[in-house]
């Protein structure tokens, strides 16, 4: 069984898309649905009511909690959450048909050895320091991750076993908590990118300095220093690589300001 975790904060434009994608999937196994409501005070909730009501069939659970932010949402359904396999996904973001198929295929194949899966979004080009290897799989590692996190989480796939070397999000961070993450799960996994476009994020627009949490380049920069701290805090790099990656990391938040009225400029 694969358990979806999908956490809601004022996603009734989006969420119904969001579930029936997943009801949607090609994959024949089992899913469990688990959505936190994280203190929504729009019409969320109602709608995703509605949307159990309406679909019996589907193993749907819906949590309420005051507001909390992302990674306490998740963390809500991850120590609840039963399936052999985990998936994330945004309230915001859509799974294609054949998505969690595709990934199911190469996490059960033994001859991969294969932990976590992610794939690309619609329109995604997968930059430096990932290259694609055999199977049309990309190799995600610690080194590449401090350079650039191409794994958006609702692209993410992964075993249970993750969940119990790794543990939870840090829920003190609400911004790049996903690379936060992910840096932790780099440690005793094995993370690849399946190179195909299987979800739609965000409804399209590009991923930084448009909505959600991304849209603030300021705390995003706060996010990325702060995983920097505490990498170097648990040893995983040493002073001179710390000093160089906050000497990077700033030049990639100038670089993001500049690009970001440059698109804004374009209309884009």
């Amino acid at each position: 069984m694969i358990s979806v975790i999908i956490p809601v904060f004022n996603a009734e434009k989006t969420i119904v898309k969001s579930l029936l994608s997943v009801q949607d999937q090609t994959w024949k196994g089992d899913f469990e649905v688990i959505v936190v409501n994280d203190g929504s005070t729009d019409n969320s909730r109602t709608l995703i009511e509605k949307f159990i009501k309406e679909n019996p069939h589907q193993n749907i659970k819906l949590i309420g909690q005051e507001n909390g932010g992302v990674s306490r949402a998740r963390n809500t359904a991850l120590k609840i959450c039963k399936g052999d396999f985990i998936a994330l996904l945004d309230a915001d973001d859509e799974w294609f048909p054949e998505k969690t198929e595709r990934q199911m295929l190469l996490l059960e194949n033994k001859n991969f050895n294969i932990d976590f899966i992610g794939c690309k979004r619609q329109g995604q080009s997968i930059k430096f320091p990932y290259n694609l290897t055999s199977n049309n799989l990309i190799e995600v590692t610690f080194r590449k991750l401090m350079f650039r996190n191409e794994t958006q989480p609702s692209t993410v796939l992964f075993k249970r076993k993750v969940l119990e070397n790794s543990g939870f999000f840090n829920e003190n961070q609400r911004y790049a908590e996903d690379l936060n993450y992910w840096l932790k799960v780099s440690e005793k996994n094995n993370m690849f990118i399946l190179n195909e476009e299987l979800v739609l994020a965000g409804e399209g627009k590009r991923s930084f300095g448009v909505s959600g949490l991304s849209a603030n380049l300021f705390e995003m920069e706060r996010g990325f220093q702060k995983n920097l701290k505490e990498v170097f805090d648990l040893k995983r790099i040493n002073f001179s690589e710390y000093v160089c990656y906050f000497i990077f990391y700033k030049f990639k938040y100038v670089f993001r300001l500049a690009r970001n009225k440059y698109l804004k400029f374009q209309g884009k």
